[in-house]
């Protein structure tokens, strides 16, 4: 569990500096917009470095990618319908239906070893 904690959190700041800037940072120059973004990214990668090395014992490597971009997407969907007043449309909701599928898939049946 504090793998999925710690990429939640990793995701909330990720998001925050990819997207963060296109609220308010308009006016701002590329440079500063990349300066601040990598600095709130760096507390992103504070908190993914740990999360994937604690849950790998646990999760299979793809499994741990599937997690963070299954957060990353309910993160930002969050984000978008709050910060950038965008509205959530059925065809995104359809599209993260579909990924909530592939996560099931991913997790439900057991999977071979394939390096054989």
């Amino acid at each position: 569990m504090s793998t999925v904690l710690l990429l939640t959190l990793s995701n909330c700041f990720m998001t925050i500096a990819w997207y963060g800037h296109l609220k308010y940072g308009h006016s701002w120059p590329l440079w500063k917009a990349i300066l601040v973004s990598w600095a709130i990214a760096l507390f992103e990668y504070c908190l993914a470095v740990p999360a994937n090395r604690l849950g790998y014992g646990e999760f299979s490597g793809f499994q741990l990618k599937i997690i963070q971009e299954v957060i990353t997407l309910i993160v930002f969907m969050g984000f978008a319908v709050t910060f950038l007043k965008e509205k959530l449309a059925w065809n995104y909701l359809v599209a993260f239906a579909f990924l909530a599928v592939a996560a099931f898939f991913a997790f439900a049946f057991r999977a071979t070893n394939a390096t054989g």
